[in-house]
């Protein structure tokens, strides 16, 4: 139509590796996550379409093809819709910036860029009560260093309402102890916000960070939470710690979920400064948000749970 078999390959690479990177200052975790969408559009054209991946030009990836793509990824892959969602919005990205380096086919990239999302079904945000966090908290057994060091993960990923991303990249020196304590937590798009620490966890990680010998200067770049490896934990590995006490605590009471994300943390941590009266902005600020109207989905399920009767 309007380009070489081998522009795709082209612009691909410079859109992932100089672009994002260079122009944009785009997180890791939103390089990967772009790079991910590329990777699955890559296995249906050439599992589902026949097409070799070293033919694919611009002009195969029409906005009935990038559909049907969508399509199956939630049918085939049963890809959730937020999902489904987050990979058109990398792929309108990447056509926006072609139609920026190779205007003549501007017409052809402005049709998948008007391809709408999906919308999707809105949930309440899943949220625990104080009582059943306190029981989860109450899991970890603090005769081990092991029990230890997964009761200080949960509770600086309650106390502080982190991301897991946030969580997970904290190193030793984004943990200030001295007056006014806080933890040092970076969000997306980089940026950086200062935590504040209640006494209770200043003295968990004051006692985590000398019985793993993390106090020393030129420890200061470590993860502050690492695996048996002696790496940075992952995603994977926050969630398998948590549900594993999660297990442990549905045993003493059926209204523990069986099982649970990381996220559910940050969810209640807001859901109880709300509930305790805290002001809305605060809790914007608290966990990083970007607009208020993020902040304001707590309010409005704290509203209908009191409608309903329910405290928490």
């Amino acid at each position: 139509m309007f380009m070489n078999p081998t522009n795709f390959a082209k612009y691909l690479t410079d859109f992932l590796t100089i672009y994002l990177s260079g122009q944009k200052n785009s997180s890791k975790n939103t390089i990967h996550s772009y790079r991910d969408t590329f990777k699955l559009l890559l296995k249906y054209c050439k599992e589902e379409k026949a097409l070799a991946i070293e033919r694919i030009s611009m002009d195969v990836l029409t906005a009935e093809l990038i559909i049907d793509f969508l399509n199956w990824l939630e049918c085939e892959r049963k890809s959730s819709i937020p999902t489904r969602n987050q990979r058109l919005a990398s792929i309108h990205s990447f056509f926006r910036y072609i139609q920026g380096e190779y205007p003549v086919g501007i017409y052809y990239f402005q049709r998948v860029m008007s391809i709408p999302v999906k919308k999707a079904t809105k949930t309440v945000v899943g949220h625990l009560s104080p009582d059943i966090m306190k029981l989860i908290l109450e899991q970890p057994n603090k005769h081990s260093a092991k029990g230890r060091r997964d009761l200080t993960l949960l509770s600086i990923l309650y106390d502080t309402g982190a991301r897991v991303q946030e969580l997970i990249d904290i190193k030793v020196c984004d943990v200030i102890l001295e007056t006014p304590s806080v933890v040092v937590l970076t969000g997306k798009g980089n940026k950086v916000r200062r935590v504040p620490l209640m006494k209770n966890a200043v003295n968990m990680l004051r006692s985590y960070l000398s019985e793993n010998d993390l106090n020393k200067q030129w420890k200061n770049q470590y993860p502050l939470f690492e695996n048996n490896q002696h790496n940075k934990l992952t995603k994977e590995g926050v969630s398998y710690i948590l549900n594993k006490y999660i297990k442990t605590a549905r045993q003493k009471s059926i209204r523990v979920p069986e099982h649970a994300c990381p996220h559910i943390f940050r969810h209640s941590k807001a859901m109880h400064l709300l509930q305790a009266g805290v002001n809305l902005i605060y809790i914007r600020d608290f966990l990083g948000h970007v607009d208020i109207k993020t902040t304001e989905v707590y309010a409005r399920v704290l509203h209908i749970l009191l409608l309903c009767g329910i405290s928490s």
